[in-house]
């Protein structure tokens, strides 16, 4: 992979995330398929990057979950 082909993820306030990175929630969202809330200030640890520059993967209450980073900013 060359270094213009990387994709640059970034948080609600346009810091870089990387893999592993932890994260924090800007505002409840409510879950898909579900009754469930992710509360504001939820951390979100060990992140995972996707192939999509707004969209990473974590592990929420034992849950794989797919956030997208506009609700999320770097811990």
């Amino acid at each position: 992979m060359h270094m213009e082909d990387e994709l640059i993820v970034r948080d609600c306030h346009g810091a870089i995330l990387k893999e592993g990175d932890s994260v924090t929630l800007i505002k409840d969202i409510k879950v898909r398929a579900s009754s469930g809330i992710i509360k504001r200030g939820t951390l979100v640890k060990n992140i995972r990057l996707t192939f999509d520059a707004f969209e990473i993967e974590g592990k929420v209450e034992k849950t794989t979950m797919v956030l997208k980073t506009e609700f999320l900013k770097k811990a």
